[in-house]
This record gives structure tokens, C-alpha cells and sequence, in this order.
């Protein structure tokens, strides 16, 4: 503030020593007199009246307001300016406004469930809900190309069970086992719930909620949410001919979009197989929390959530979704990632896997 000041106080001293056309008295003074012809031609003169001259215009009568001459209310003009401006900057206004924009938290978005909800989670391998094709090879219905158990515990973190796609099961009036993942080919939802309910024991109302995820529906997710971080383990380069489909991805953290995390899922390395995948699909999952849970995200969910319902199919409602994100995003434990022990591949069952009959006993603890 000493620093403005001092700017007027100088532009004040400048004004009278000669700024604005103001001339300076010391001019006249006898220190400039001289002698000689050229001296008294220059005083006769001098003694001849200046209609423009200082005593003129003290002569002159004035009209209207009397005030200052006009270099100086300029200069109290600029300063009083110059006063406002530093005022403004050192006292600003309150913003009425910020209480508008406070952050919203995960525990904030929605009342959290009072108990532990189960979710059976459904990728799709159509692109869109009721697709004709699958958009894989051998092409047909729509498959459950993932499946998931997803079970959101607010006092706890996220459990997440991978069924494997190529689990052999075998099923009522079927001579040869047929993959888990074909269940929602044969009978939607409903048969793959209960199937999982049998082959789980799980109890007669789990899983209470289902979500069906198609291709299209992933892409746009990860692209509302500006991307997911990712750090694909190594190159994933594959063309598909038929499908003229193609995954190109590099290896290391980055951010990915919602086209590059479905080739992420989708691609199968050729000596991991499906548990590669399963693996890539722990890595999209665990992105896809951190991304919603990131400050300033979580506040975009009510506004995302309901224009993203219409490419899923679902019985969960939009307040229902919230408050299963609130307990998910809330806690700070990392998700809990479970598979099904599988025996060895044989060629009599192909590329299907049997179930471990060793594996301990429930498959899927519920605690």
C-alpha cells in the first residue's frame, strides 16, 4: 500500500514542477535575467500583456463551480482511483456463493446401506443391451463374457469373486457341460443367478441385485469419468480378422480411455488365457474405484449415474446405486479380489475347467 501512495505523492510533485502545462514559478526569477540590446528588446516585450499569461487569467472574472485548476482534480481523480482499487484488494467481499460449492465426499452422495448387498455383475459381450450379435467369434447371442459377484459391506471393504467364464457346469437335461459363461445365453439373469446360488450356497435372496453391462455401456462409464489410470502389465497387441476388431496397448501406467479399457478386458494372452484376462480385469476394476473416489469426482456421480442407467439393464434403482457407491468409495481399504480354484485343463473337457474338488469349503466367505 506504501508503494501506491508514494505513486501519487510523485505524480503531485511532478504536476508542480511543470506536469499538465502547469509552468514552474521559479522561471521568473531574477537568476534568468540577462543584459544587453537583445535583453531589453526581450523586456519590452515582455511588459506587453498575454491574454494566456497566469496574472491574465487572475484577472478574468470566473464562471460557474470554483474549484481546482484541472491538472489537480485530474490528480485527485487518480488518486481516489487508485485508493478504491487498493481497498477492493485488501478487503474483497465475501463470497456468498462457497457454501454452494462445498465438496461433496463419498459419505456425503447417499445414506449408506444398513447391511451387507450382494450384486451379480454381468459383462456383456454384446455392444449394447439386446444387441443381435455378440461382437465375438463364433458370433451368436449375447454371452456373460464376466461374471462377478460383487458384495458392498459398509463396514467393511469390497469383495469382489471372479466366476470363471470357462467354469464346466452342468446343467438339467444337458448331455455335455456347458460354460458359466454361456448361462446368461440360455437363460439371462435368472438362470445365472441361481446357478450361482447352488454352486455357492448362498442363501435364498443372494444375490439380491443384478447389473448387465454390454461393451457400450463400459466405454462411456470410463469416458464420463475422464479416463481410468491403468498400468497394463505388458503389450497387448492382437487383430482379430474376422471381428476386424484390434487391441494395441503399451505397457506401464497411463491414463486410458473408455475404447482402450475394453480392449484391456477383452484381450486374452495365448499363455495366460482367462486368467490373464481376469487378472487385467482386477487392474480396470481397482482404476474405476480410485477414478469415482478422486476429489471433485464424486460429486459428478448424481449427474452421471442417471444418464448411464439407460445402457445397462438393472433392478437397482438410482438412489440404490448412490448408496451402494457411498459404502464402496467411503472406505479406504483396497477391494478384495477372490477367483474359484480350477483343476488343470484336460483334453477331454477341452477349454473348459472343472471346479477343484479340494477347494475349502464355503467357496465364498461371507465374512
Amino acid at each position: 500500500m506504501g508503494r501506491h501512495r508514494g505513486a501519487v505523492l510523485n505524480l503531485s510533485a511532478w504536476a508542480r514542477a511543470g506536469g499538465l502545462g502547469v509552468k514552474s514559478l521559479s522561471q521568473s526569477g531574477p537568476h534568468h535575467a540577462k543584459s544587453g540590446p537583445m535583453a531589453e528588446r526581450r523586456e519590452r516585450r515582455s511588459t506587453q500583456p498575454n491574454p494566456d499569461s497566469p496574472a491574465v487569467l487572475r484577472r478574468l472574472p470566473r464562471k460557474g463551480w470554483a474549484g481546482p485548476p484541472l491538472g489537480f482534480a485530474a490528480l485527485a481523480l487518480l488518486g481516489a482511483c487508485v485508493g478504491a482499487s487498493l481497498v477492493g484488494g485488501l478487503w474483497r467481499k465475501p463470497d456468498r456463493s462457497a457454501h454452494l460449492r462445498e465438496e461433496i465426499t463419498a459419505a456425503k452422495l447417499a445414506p449408506k446401506p444398513s447391511q451387507a448387498v450382494t450384486v451379480l455383475v454381468i459383462g456383456s459381450d454384446a455392444d449394447s443391451l439386446g444387441g443381435a450379435s455378440n461382437g465375438a467369434a463364433p458370433p451368436g447371442p449375447a454371452n456373460g463374457d464376466t461374471v462377478l459377484l460383487v458384495r458392498v459391506n459398509p463396514q467393511g471393504p469390497l469383495q469382489v469373486l471372479q466366476l470363471p467364464s470357462e467354469l464346466a457346469l452342468s446343467l438339467p437335461g444337458q448331455q455335455r457341460p456347458i460354460a458359466l459363461g454361456e448361462l446368461y445365453r440360455r437363460g439371462g439373469v435368472a438362470l445365472t443367478g441361481e446357478t450361482l446360488r447352488e454352486l455357492l450356497s448362498l442363501e435364498s435372496t443372494s444375490p439380491e441385485r443384478y447389473i448387465v453391462v454390454p461393451r457400450q455401456a463400459l466405454r462411456d462409464l470410463v469416458d464420463a469419468l475422464g479416463g481410468v489410470e491403468v498400468s497394463p502389465p505388458r503389450r497387448m497387441k492382437y487383430r482379430d480378422q474376422a471381428l476386424k476388431y484390434t487391441i494395441d496397448l503399451q505397457s506401464g501406467l497411463q491414463r486410458l480411455s473408455g475404447e482402450k479399457v475394453e480392449q484391456m478386458v477383452r484381450y486374452r494372452d495365448k499363455w495366460l488365457g482367462e486368467a490373464g484376462r481376469r487378472a487385467n480385469h482386477q487392474l480396470v476394476l481397482a482404476g474405476l474405484q480410485a477414478q469415482m473416489a478422486a476429489p471433485g469426482q464424486v460429486a459428478q456421480l448424481p449427474n452421471l449415474i442417471p444418464a448411464w442407467m439407460g445402457k445397462v439393464e438393472t433392478n437397482l434403482s438410482q438412489q440404490e446405486i448412490l448408496s451402494l457407491l457411498a459404502a464402496a468409495l467411503d472406505n479406504p481399504k483396497p477391494a478384495e479380489f477372490r477367483s474359484l480354484p480350477l483343476k488343470p485343463a484336460t483334453k477331454e473337457f477341452g477349454e473348459l475347467r472343472q471346479l477343484d474338488p479340494a477347494a475349502a469349503k464355503p467357496l465364498w466367505p461371507t465374512s
